[in-house]
């Protein structure tokens, strides 16, 4: 166990991140011994151009107000963006960045460091992380994103490296621009992409990237540095100005993201990019390392305990590092999908591209530059004080008010399959709480294709009844809002207990038998082995399917979606993993999708040709083998096909070897890339928690309706509830007549006492 003090600190490269760390440790207790090691000459860097956020400066500025000083007179400010598209150049303001020359910024560092007393060896290969860890206290790993700490000790680290499908190079052009520029260049390879900034008086950063693909198509792989910076210039020459763009080093490259499980070994600890990466379109390099040396040596000064330090600085960045990491991956997959998101009106591209990382919303972005957004939200179509949420959609024959779906929601509290009291109350209270649609929890076509003993059905007249109640209700006390139901077979997924007793765990007893695309277990040795449907089989099956659609019709149901996703029967012919038959109705996608249309084509004939029918997929099985997002577009392709009036977009419970990326509004990409491939409605859902996420996703045109779940639990009147707090009183969202008195949000405290 290291105890106080560290006297000897030994840090591996000389990047922003590692100086700052090394001046900060020195600062924290002038009596140590600091020493940096960087294989390169003082003046060697690579890039141009760094941009640092008003939060990374305030921390550097209370960790250390003579290195803020300095930057403050070095940064450039501006507050534009602007956005070309199709030749058309769109404006949004009030986003405040600030820049430096990389450069600069690590003479400034050097400077430092040597006012400190931190020892500077450039030009010195570091001795590894395991020799320097027997002679000093503390060894930090700031050797970027090639790390060989990193490498040397992976076994410890356990890190995970993903290279991406874009080349990008950084160059430099000798003037300033006035703006955060974003352009798009559609050349007879494809599509290309510019961003650049200024990051002094007289030089601006210019980043060129592209797919892979474009980027060989082109021929950037059979020229050097100097020739591509000409060939970029000249395809960017408008925003150039027809100046040319020079190089430093300069390399096409494709991004990787590197993530690390652990960030420390014993006495060393990984630092910026060795630790993590997060995508250069959010700028974020340099302000994770930064941030990360400011967080470090904060931990190492407060814990007396070097292994407490460590952690304690984990805990601390980890949080951010993932928040960070989630926003740029949404960011980059929107630049490796750009050219699927040209057709879009100019103004409402210009929207997307700013919101794609999901920091940047439609709140926010109105108190930014209220005038650009309130010329988006006219292209949209929102009539004046209406807020995106509130505009009403047109579904088939169904006319919806607002854009808010109750997304459903699995109870398992029925009896014999027949809803009772709480389903009415359930549904009931979300219907009168504003949501433009209100979903059914899945309905089970028949006995054995429930979930649990819990699960509803529609395989009888007395079940059908208990539904009209419930509809009828809706329609009576809530006019205005939509009821859909939704059908599913659970496959080789049910006769497993109610969730709180323990999610996809068998009945202890009076299990039924389970039929499925083929015979694989959810989980083997847990759950049941389920009975391959055969033709027979396909046939009963399909005609339960018609039968429940006949009951819900006759039931009252606006809407009727059909469950294609989360690992149930239906899904389980749609995916390869679950999927392994060798007759017509396995194989390839045409074959694992031909019973699921089968089933839909026989609904639709049963179904009120009036009254909408829809798809539920999982678009990512989120597995090795599994669906993937290319094939989510031609399974929604095929429904749509077929007459499915929206898709609805969900993802995963298909496998339970799943890895989701989780957080904010993860799966709406999938909803964004069938909407923008086929053109057709889709409803995004997961992770859908703020009526300002609602708005972005809308305005931005990845999505039609938003289905939200958790929330509705939380809060049965979100809806109005959301309403009230944009001030929207207009027609789609009206209280009913006996909560008018409760349609302001009730004091919290008195101030008249």
């Amino acid at each position: 166990m290291t105890v106080r003090p560290f006297l000897r600190v030994a840090v591996i490269g000389g990047g922003p991140g590692g100086l700052y760390a090394a001046a900060l440790l020195k600062c924290g207790d002038p009596a140590r011994e600091v020493t940096v090691w960087e294989r390169n000459a003082p003046d060697d860097t690579f890039g141009f151009g760094v941009v640092l956020s008003d939060e990374t400066l305030g921390g550097i500025e209370g960790a250390d107000p003579a290195v803020h000083a300095e930057l403050r007179r070095e940064l450039v400010h501006w507050d534009d963006v602007h956005v070309v598209h199709r030749g058309r150049l769109l404006t949004s303001t009030g986003h405040g960045f600030a820049a430096l020359g990389r450069r600069r910024l690590l003479e400034l560092l050097h400077a430092r460091c040597a006012e400190l007393g931190v020892r500077l060896r450039f030009r010195t290969e570091a001795p590894p992380a395991a020799e320097l860890a027997a002679s000093y206290d503390l060894v930090v790993a700031a050797d970027g994103v090639h790390s060989r700490t990193r490498e040397a000790h992976a076994e410890v680290f356990r890190p995970t490296l993903t290279t991406h499908r874009c080349r990008y190079i950084w160059l430099a052009a000798d003037f300033a621009l006035d703006a955060f520029r974003f352009e798009i260049a559609e050349t007879e390879h494809g599509v290309m992409q510019l961003h650049a900034y200024p990051y002094s008086a007289d030089s601006s950063t210019v980043i060129v990237e592209m797919r892979e693909e474009v980027w060989r198509a082109a021929g950037f792989d059979a020229v050097d540095e100097t020739e591509s910076a000409a060939i970029c210039a000249k395809i960017f020459a408008e925003a150039l100005h027809g100046r040319a763009l020079r190089s430093n080093k300069s390399a096409w490259t494709a991004f990787r993201t590197v993530v690390n499980a652990r960030w420390s070994h014993g006495n060393t600890v990984l630092l910026g990019d060795a630790a993590h990466t997060a995508h250069f379109s959010i700028g974020s390099g340099t302000k994770l390392a930064v941030e990360d040396a400011v967080a470090l040596a904060a931990a190492v000064d407060r814990q007396p305990v070097l292994t407490d330090a460590l952690e304690a600085y984990e805990a601390e960045r980890r949080p951010v590092v993932e928040s960070t990491q989630r926003a740029a991956a949404a960011s980059l997959r929107w630049f490796e999908e750009i050219a699927g998101q040209l057709d879009r009106p100019p103004r409402q591209f210009a929207f997307n591209l700013l919101t794609r990382s999901r920091r940047v919303t439609h709140d926010n972005l109105r108190l930014r530059d209220p005038a650009f957004t309130a010329a988006v939200e006219t292209e949209f179509g929102c009539p004046p004080g209406t807020p995106p949420m509130f505009t009403p959609f047109r579904l088939g024959g169904l006319t919806l008010r607002n854009r808010v779906v109750v997304s459903p929601m699995d109870l398992y509290v029925a009896e014999d399959g027949v809803p009772g009291d709480f389903h009415l109350v359930h549904l009931g209270a979300r219907a009168l709480g504003g949501a433009g649609l209100v979903m059914t929890e899945m309905v089970c076509v028949s006995e054995r294709g429930r979930i649990t003993p819990g699960c509803t059905g529609l395989w009888t007249d007395e079940q059908a009844a208990a539904w009209a109640r419930i509809t009828s209700f809706v329609h009576a006390q809530a006019p205005g809002t939509a009821i859909g139901v939704q059908l599913g077979h659970s496959g080789r997924k049910g006769s497993t207990r109610r969730m709180w007793e323990g999610i996809d765990q068998p009945l202890p007893d009076g299990n039924w038998p389970l039929v499925a695309a083929s015979p694989l277990p959810y989980r083997p040795g847990v759950n049941q082995t389920p009975q391959t449907l055969d033709r027979a089989g396909l046939a009963a099956v399909r005609e339960q399917f018609v039968a429940a659609a006949h009951r819900a019709a006759r039931a009252g149901f606006d809407l009727l979606e059909l469950h294609c996703a989360h690992g149930y029967l239906l899904s389980g012919f749609l995916s390869p993993l679950t999927n392994h038959r060798t007759d017509a109705y396995g194989g390839d996608l045409a074959g694992r999708l031909r019973f699921p249309l089968e089933v839909f084509d026989a609904v639709r004939g049963a179904w009120p040709a009036d009254r909408p029918l829809t798809v539920r997929i999982s678009a990512t099985d989120w597995a090795e083998g599994g669906t993937t997002a290319e094939d989510a577009v031609e399974i929604a392709r095929a429904f749509a096909a077929h007459g499915a009036a929206a898709l609805d977009v969900s993802t995963g419970q298909v496998v339970p070897e799943e890895r989701p990326e989780f957080g904010r509004s993860y799966q709406t990409p999938y909803a964004d890339r069938i909407r923008t491939a086929l053109g057709v409605p889709v409803i995004a859902v997961g992770a859908i928690s703020s009526w300002d996420d609602v708005n972005s996703l809308l305005l931005a045109g990845r999505a039609d309706l938003c289905a939200l779940a958790r929330p509705h639990l939380y809060d049965p009147h979100w809806t109005l509830h959301a309403a009230a707090e944009q001030g929207y009183e207009g027609p789609a969202a009206p209280w009913p007549a006996p909560y008018r008195a409760g349609s302001r949000r009730p004091p919290t405290g008195r101030k008249d006492l």
